[in-house]
């Protein structure tokens, strides 16, 4: 049986792996402990906190090393993303597009859904991240995609734009580079978890790395 004492032990070693950007060590340490996945959803609900981005990227490590145990998670994403669930399952998109950068099996049959995340203002923004990590490893998924991330540059929410235009970067599609011309200007403000990192930039300027320009 499961303590709340060992759950606790549990919470603070993935707490200190996370700080740590340790995400090798985190893996390992699913292969002994069947409720990493588990732990890690909690962390999803708090956006603008590094430890949030570090555990959406760890839980793509546990996929990678244990698939089957952050299966069995994925339908508890999902439920988040409903609207029936009362929650607004902010950080469950880009979770599903970690998982399936490391391990696309684990979200081939729901893909198809990632396109549905876009259409709501709450999960565009983070499904678009979710989908920027996959197409870095994976540019041939969900591909029919692509075109809505040139309507997605003129969104109003900067947030939106930005990681379009990021997105834009990974998949390279014909258009881009003159779709991007007219953002290279733009300062609206953008929060982005790149290289395990939480920096803040602006659309002009992810909009310049999107096209090779420093």
């Amino acid at each position: 049986m499961t303590t709340v004492t060992s759950r606790r032990a549990l919470r603070e070693q993935i707490v200190a792996l996370l700080e740590a950007g340790d995400f090798p060590a985190l893996a390992d340490l699913a292969g002994r402990e069947s409720g990493v996945a588990g732990q890690l959803l909690n962390f999803l609900f708090s956006p603008g906190e590094l430890v949030h981005w570090r555990a959406t990227e760890g839980l793509g490590y546990v996929a990678a090393a244990r698939p089957e145990q952050v299966r069995k998670v994925i339908n508890r994403l999902l439920y988040q993303l409903n609207e029936d669930s009362g929650s607004t399952g902010w950080g469950a998109a880009s979770a599903l597009g970690e998982i399936g950068r490391h391990q696309l099996p684990l979200v081939e049959e729901i893909l198809p859904m990632f396109y549905g995340f876009l259409e709501h203002d709450f999960s565009r923004a983070p499904m678009l991240w979710g989908l920027g990590r996959l197409w870095e490893v994976h540019p041939g998924a969900l591909e029919e995609a692509v075109p809505l991330l040139f309507t997605f540059l003129g969104a109003p929410d900067p947030q939106v734009r930005g990681v379009a235009a990021w997105c834009l970067g990974k998949v390279r599609p014909p258009g881009m580079a003159e779709a991007l011309q007219g953002l290279l200007g733009d300062d609206g403000p953008v929060e982005l978890y790149d290289q395990e990192q939480l920096r803040r930039t602006t659309v002009g300027r992810l909009a310049r790395e999107a096209l090779g320009e420093r």
